[in-house]
Formats: C-alpha cells, structure tokens, sequence
C-alpha cells in the first residue's frame, strides 16, 4: 500500500505494516484528535475492518482496535462517542468505491489475533501532561503523578490528606469516567492501599472530580492512557475498572441521586440512565 485516504477530519496513509493516522487541525475537528495529532497504528493492533454508510451523505471506514493494544482505548473503556472515535475516518458517499478498496486491502493484511497482546502496540500520548479537574490539578512527569488541591472545589477529606503524588510503580491502573456524563473523575487504583479506597471520587485523595470546563475528554483521556501505559510497563497488566461497591454504599449514592433529581439539578435521562449504572454496580 503507501496510499492516503483523506476524509473530513483526518488522512490515513496506509502501510505495509501499519496505518499513520494524521489529524486535522480545523475548528471542526474534534479537540480530542486535534489534541492527539496523528497516531500509528501497527496492522497487528487491528482487530477488522468495517465500512458502513454514515449520517448527512457520508461513508464511515471504521478500524476496530484490538483489545488490549491501545491504552487510549482502554482507558476510555468505551465512553467515547461516535465522533470522537479516533479510528473512525468519516468520507463523503461518492468515495464509497475508493473507501471499499482500502478496507478490503486492510483485510487481507491483517491476521488473526484474539488474544489480548502482552504490551500496548499503539504509543501513548507522551508525558508531562497536566489538565485542570473541578478540584485539583492533576499532572504526570512520566514517573509519578501529582494531584495540587483547588481550595475552591476540594473536599474537606482531600484537604485534610493534603497534596498527593502517586509513583506508577504503587498503581495497579485507572479509573477513567468521561467528563460528559454524570460523576466524571480520574482516579487511580492503588496496588496495596493502606484502606479502601471511599466510593466517592470527591473524597477520594487518590482521584479528581470533573465538571463544566474542567477535565474536558481531550485533556484527560490522554493523560489517563499515559499514565495507564507507564503502570504496565511497571509490572503487571493494570486494571481499568475499580472493584464493585458495597451494597449500602450504592443505597446511598441512588437516595443521593434522587435528592438531586427531585431538585431539578439532574434531568429525567441523566437520573434514569445513573441509577442503571449505580444498579449495575452491585
């Protein structure tokens, strides 16, 4: 191959071994690719090929990831929306043909592999990276990471354990919950945790808590994924999801979210669709 297939918001330069990924800079284009550039992706860290039509007259030629070779992906753990996808190249219909061509091509290049790969195949945003939560500053030198409390947000239990740094080589993984839903935050799971981590992120000295202009997904999914990378490659496979809560403690967190419900500061669908997750949980 070594063709570029150019859609709305990104180029794809196909090669024997991989595809190079270049991101366009327009104010069209998401922030979270703008933010990542462009991106290799290794032909072994593709999983298929899909092409379906798309909305408003367009094509979309989809690259499905491999489980466990992207640790952009595994820290999004599927919380990115459609277009926010970093491995979906969106085309105009009439390139219908063309796009076809190239994904048959990535098709027969690619070889079966069902098991998750033992290292993530596709490069990590590269540290120092730092973005603003609601209640902290939260930054990563490639070594440890640093939460600075915001005497404006922070809780009076991460003012008590005051500012925190966490080697990677104490962190098992991370807990990434996308900054556009309800209870966004970045918390990091600890190998051996003097106590258990609090439910909560907001009290939680080994989290930040996200809001309306603070931890946007394009500032703190790149970081997530690159601390993620830096734990693996400190020792074992990292974990993306905090264990399940206490029964009581998910009592609390749904009473809590129909307080808030009833006072008109969350809507009917976010109401509906955080109690299925809270539910989900036990």
């Amino acid at each position: 191959m070594g063709d570029v297939l150019a859609g709305f918001h990104a180029a794809w330069e196909f090669e024997s071994d991989s595809v190079l990924i270049r991101f366009e800079r327009g104010i069209r284009t998401p922030k979270l690719f703008q933010a990542l550039g462009e991106r290799r992706i290794p032909l072994e860290a593709i999983a298929g090929v899909t092409l379906t039509p798309g909305k408003r007259g367009t094509v979309v030629l989809h690259a499905v990831p491999r489980a466990g070779a992207d640790p952009l992906m595994e820290a999004a753990a599927g919380q990115l929306k459609e277009g926010g996808d970093p491995y979906r190249l969106v085309l105009p219909a009439d390139r219908e043909t063309l796009a076809e061509y190239y994904a048959d091509e990535l098709r027969a290049a690619l070889t079966e592999n069902a098991e998750p790969p033992e290292r993530y195949l596709v490069a990590p945003p590269e540290a120092p990276l730092h973005f603003k939560a609601y209640d902290g500053k939260a930054s990563f030198d490639g070594k440890a990471v640093s939460f600075r409390w915001f005497w404006t947000g922070a809780s009076s239990a991460k003012w008590k354990a005051g500012d925190q740094s966490f080697p990677v080589t104490g962190l098992s993984g991370v807990e990434w919950r996308s900054p556009e839903v309800f209870e966004g935050h970045l918390r990091l799971l600890r190998r051996e945790p003097a106590t258990a981590q609090p439910a909560q992120a907001d009290q939680d000295p080994a989290a930040v808590v996200f809001g309306l202009g603070y931890g946007p997904v394009h500032e703190s999914l790149p970081f997530a994924a690159s601390v993620l990378a830096a734990v693996r490659a400190s020792g074992p496979t990292p974990v993306t999801a905090a264990p399940r809560r206490d029964p009581a403690d998910i009592a609390d967190r749904i009473r809590h979210l129909g307080e808030l419900h009833r006072a008109g500061l969350v809507t009917d669908e976010e109401f509906t669709t955080k109690k299925a997750e809270l539910l989900a949980e036990l």
